[in-house]
């Protein structure tokens, strides 16, 4: 069950692109789909928090500091997200986000939280390698400059409030802090939808599907199953697995939007991806494992 529940974790994750151009394509705002995403996701995440008790004994600082991380950090990751999603495939885009465990291999280096070592170094070259490859690709047919600046600056969000989150992450139990991080998100959201006049829900029905289908099943059950799963096989192969997101989204935009990837991308798509797998793989060498934020996804499921 542990590695089967990773992949479903994987494929909910990986699906969100999917659903958020839906939404789109119904008329839904960027910023209503970010408002409602976070108000449903957080509403069913502290129900579940509540009931299995894992906010008992967490202190006043550990809350505020889960809800500064969802309201700062994943808030600007998620706006990026969804904001580079208007103007590029959902295919690409999820090759970009995943440069993000390279960007967190290397923020802990330069903090002093990590040592460098052959390995990640090789691992660097290799993602920066095929994201160019990506970018390079993409850039023939046309690439949004303004859409590949939000895609890459979401990774480096995402990277620094995972960075940011280290210590945090340590202390509270993962349920209490996702809930802490998507309240907090919904807070931000709350506030920029109310500057500019309150919510416009006067898209189409069906654009409702997908906005619930973001919140719970790419939120909710995409972070529950993650942890249900990594308890099972442990973090390092949880997140071994966890690759198997972006060929979801590229797979499944393939099916909806018939997206395509040219050759060059794919190859980069295929760096990115291997720099992750030789990142996370297990070794016997202690100084080189990887910190646990540099191999379990944030508690706020990652990034999307």
């Amino acid at each position: 069950m542990g590695p089967l529940l990773c992949l479903l974790s994987a494929a909910c994750f990986g699906a969100m692109a999917i659903f958020g151009k839906l939404a789109y394509g119904e008329g839904v705002g960027l910023g209503d789909l970010l408002l409602l995403r976070f108000v449903f996701a957080a509403a069913a995440l502290l129900a579940i928090a509540g009931a299995t008790g894992a906010f008992r004994g967490l202190s006043r600082r550990s809350v505020a500091a889960g809800l500064a991380m969802g309201g700062i950090g994943y808030a600007t990751q998620a706006g990026l997200f969804f904001g580079a999603l208007e103007r590029m495939d959902a295919s690409l885009l999820a090759l970009i986000l995943y440069v993000y465990p390279a960007l967190v291999m290397l923020g802990a280096i330069a903090l002093g939280r990590e040592k460098a070592s052959t390995r990640r170094i090789v691992a660097l070259l290799s993602a920066s390698s095929g994201t160019a490859l990506v970018l390079g690709g993409a850039a023939s047919g046309g690439l949004d400059p303004l859409g590949a600046v939000m895609g890459l600056g979401s990774a480096v969000a995402y990277s620094i409030y995972i960075l940011a989150g280290d210590r945090v992450g340590g202390t509270t139990p993962p349920i209490a802090l996702s809930a802490l991080v998507c309240s907090g998100a919904a807070i931000t959201f709350a506030l920029a939808s109310a500057v500019q006049g309150g919510p416009q829900l006067d898209f189409e029905p069906s654009g409702w599907l997908w906005l619930i289908a973001i919140a719970l099943v790419s939120t909710v059950a995409a972070i529950l199953t993650f942890f249900a799963g990594m308890a099972r096989v442990g973090p390092s192969a949880a997140s071994i697995l966890s690759t198997f997101e972006p060929v979801v989204t590229v797979t499944l935009a393939a099916a909806a939007f018939s997206e395509s990837l040219n050759t060059i991308q794919l190859l980069g798509g295929f760096l990115v991806l291997s720099a992750v797998l030789v990142m996370q793989w297990p070794n016997r060498s202690p100084s080189e494992q990887p910190s646990r934020r540099e191999e379990v996804r944030s508690p706020s499921g990652g990034g999307r």
